[in-house]
């Protein structure tokens, strides 16, 4: 799931993409309102955690711009400004959950991975084929019943892969969704994955290439 953070302060900044990051999440970086609109008009996000102060701007004009122009993406509203008043003048501007400051990272994490759960697609909780069983809640991978260790990017592309089984899924998909803006689309960083996903998956191989397109998990495995 991909994240988009808004925030100026360095410091919090760098502990919220830390934390997100820590928990699985492809996070993206904006400290303004104009490279936030400029990242959502680019990037497709799952969720977004917007600072009310910004330094060109208030944090809800930009959110109330965003849902004038049709963005659907959940937005949680970080913010000192705590107050009753203050959080329901954020949902009037369209955000869908509220996180005063100070807070706990442990419950960022959880409110964040539940707002992008909304725009999912129901998905099953356990994906399995040929010998290979996903435990997608706990982050599971187990291959002839034994349980496989994996980074969290080696299970966030299997788990692309694998419920995408039967299609190829081209290295910039991968990219968008596993990975921030800080990955560099002409790296090999995917093919480097993918060989380290091989090794740990074993013989025989499941993960095939396909040539100037992508890579596929076939219907058959």
């Amino acid at each position: 799931m991909r994240v988009l953070t808004v925030e100026d302060d360095n410091e919090l900044a760098f502990e919220i993409v830390s934390g997100l990051r820590q928990a699985g999440f492809a996070v993206d970086l904006a400290v303004d309102a104009g490279s936030a609109d400029l990242n959502l008009s680019t990037y497709t996000y799952d969720c977004v955690v917007l600072d009310r102060g910004l330094p060109d701007g208030e944090g809800l004009a930009l959110l109330r711009g965003w849902r004038e122009r049709g963005e659907r993406v959940p937005v949680l509203v970080l913010t000192a400004m705590d107050s009753v008043d203050e959080r329901v003048a954020g949902f009037h501007h369209g955000a869908d959950d509220y996180v005063g400051k100070p807070f706990a990272m442990a419950e960022l994490v959880a409110r964040v991975g539940a707002l992008c759960r909304r725009l999912e697609q129901p998905r099953p909780t356990t994906i399995r084929f040929d010998d290979v069983e996903i435990d997608v809640p706990r982050r599971r991978v187990f291959r002839g019943g034994v349980l496989l260790s994996l980074t969290t990017k080696e299970f966030a592309v299997l788990e692309l892969l694998a419920s995408r089984r039967g299609s190829v899924v081209s290295r910039s998909e991968l990219i968008e969704h596993c990975w921030d803006e800080m990955a560099q689309p002409m790296s090999n960083v995917v093919d480097a994955v993918i060989a380290q996903l091989r090794r740990k998956l074993g013989p025989p191989p499941l993960i095939a290439t396909v040539r100037g397109v992508g890579f596929l998990i076939s219907e058959t495995a």
